[in-house]
């Protein structure tokens, strides 16, 4: 199969897409945004330029696929629009770990996650898998414990709300 083209995202490498895989290319695209979104809110938290604005550069940089870049706009646009609320929900389901007091990228991980679960079709368990995989990579296994109890108990509580 042929391959098409690779996009570098918070320094790293996404994976190659690969022709005639509608399933894979979709998968990996949302994942491609996930960590856009996540570079954006991250770059954004130390003040200099709002995290759309970092967005767009970054989706510039890259030369991402529309979809991507589509799924990228939407996850930062909630984030943005519900950053209050999402950081009363990471002190509510997380008191020991205030808001203020977590790293940046442990901040930002939180933020897109609870953002994606709270305000996205997305299924919660599927939302909840990748942004968990998203805080290993990123951060390391206390995070994603973290990431795992807290989006976990958003989940239900708003399940059964």
């Amino acid at each position: 199969m042929a391959r098409r083209g690779v996009a570098s995202v918070l320094g790293e490498r996404v994976m190659v897409r690969r022709e005639g895989c509608q399933a894979t290319d979709r998968h990996r695209s949302r994942r491609a945004a996930r960590r856009a979104a996540l570079g954006a809110v991250f770059e954004a938290d130390f003040g200099q330029h709002t995290a759309m604005a970092v967005l767009e550069r970054q989706l510039a940089e890259t030369e991402a696929d529309p979809t991507t870049a589509e799924l990228a706009r939407e996850l930062v646009s909630q984030v943005v629009a519900h950053r209050d609320t999402i950081d009363a929900r990471i002190e509510l389901s997380a008191p020991q770990y205030p808001v203020t007091q977590l790293a940046r990228m442990d901040r930002a991980l939180l933020r897109c996650a609870i953002g994606e679960v709270l305000h996205s079709p997305t299924p919660a368990r599927v939302a909840i898998a990748e942004w968990v995989e998203l805080a290993r990579t990123y951060s390391g296994d206390p995070m994603r414990r973290l990431m795992n109890g807290v989006l976990g108990r958003i989940a239900r509580d708003t399940s059964g709300a």
